[in-house]
């Protein structure tokens, strides 16, 4: 079957301890930028997470001047929701014992970059639509019933896609020297 539930072995002590103790379900994520190179507009390094050795190179998208010779901005907002929406759905048909035989997923997501170039004043900046396509299949015979309550339940425990829909109150703070 689909890996005998390690999603609900490892969970269940932290179900538990989140119950007991609120405060300690909240968790923070993080990426900063690293500032080498800053003579290059078009290209920089990002290090994310803590306790991680992984740095990600981004460039700047030709529609607005970039050479778009590495992942773009958009490119990592949409990574970010495909990895989230994978990952909901491998847990919940761990978790509800569903083989999965085949399992992709697409973000596309479209902007109007006069905003974000100041074209035209009245052009929101920022992403007008984003899409989501989801291919999966499971084990044959897998009642359907249970395809609709993993379909559910993945869209309801993705984190980035939930975030993306109600939004999110963002601070920015500029320390200038």
């Amino acid at each position: 079957m689909a890996g005998n539930a390690i999603v609900r072995e490892r969970q269940a002590p932290l179900r538990a301890q989140y119950k007991e103790a609120p405060e300690t379900a909240w968790i923070t994520d993080c990426v900063k930028t690293i500032g080498d190179n800053l003579a290059d507009p078009y290209h920089g390094k990002l290090l994310p997470g803590e306790g991680h050795n992984v740095k990600w190179g981004f460039g700047v998208h030709q529609a607005v001047g970039g050479l778009h010779d590495a992942p773009v901005p958009g490119d990592i907002l949409c990574a970010a929701l495909a990895a989230c929406q994978e990952s909901a759905i491998r847990m919940v048909a761990n978790i509800l014992d569903i083989d999965l035989t085949s399992l992709d997923v697409e973000v596309t997501a479209d902007i109007d970059v006069r905003g974000t170039m100041a074209v035209e004043r009245e052009v929101p900046v920022g992403f007008q639509s984003m899409r989501c396509q989801v291919n999966l299949k499971t084990a044959e015979g897998t009642d359907p019933k249970l395809v609709m309550k993993l379909v559910k339940g993945a869209e309801h425990c993705c984190v980035v896609l939930q975030t993306l829909r109600s939004g999110v109150a963002v601070e920015t703070e500029f320390h200038v020297d």
